[in-house]
C-alpha cells in the first residue's frame, strides 16, 4: 500500500516540527511542566547549549511552545507548552507505547 501526500501533508507538516534528536525529548519534558533552561538540560544529558537554544527558538517559531523571560538577576527563563504544542502528548504517548513493546 503506498501512500499519496500532497504538498501540504498533515505527516510532513508533523515530522517537520518534531525532527531532530533532541525535540521530541524536549516537548516530553515539557509535557510534564513548565521548565527553565538550566533544567532541560540537565534533563536532556549530553546536548549541548547550542543546540538546545536552537531547538527551543524553533518550536517558539512554530508556535508549539512559549518562552517567559523572568527580570531577575541573573535573568530567569521558563519554557512551557501551548495549547498547540500539548496537542502533540497523543504523537508522544505513542512514541512510548511503541518503545515499550520492542
Amino acid at each position: 500500500m503506498t501512500l499519496s501526500c500532497p504538498p501540504d501533508c498533515p505527516v510532513q507538516k508533523t515530522a517537520r516540527i518534531i525532527d531532530g534528536k533532541w525535540t521530541i525529548l524536549i516537548l516530553r519534558d515539557l509535557l510534564n511542566e513548565k521548565m527553565r533552561f538550566s533544567e532541560l538540560q540537565r534533563s536532556l544529558a549530553g546536548v549541548s547549549p547550542k543546540v538546545l537554544s536552537a531547538r527551543l527558538k524553533f518550536l517558539e517559531s512554530e508556535g508549539i511552545l512559549t518562552r517567559t523571560l523572568f527580570p531577575s538577576v541573573p535573568p530567569r527563563t521558563e519554557y512551557e507548552l501551548t495549547p498547540l504544542g500539548e496537542k502533540l502528548q497523543h504523537v508522544i504517548s505513542a512514541m512510548a507505547q511503541f518503545g515499550d513493546e520492542i
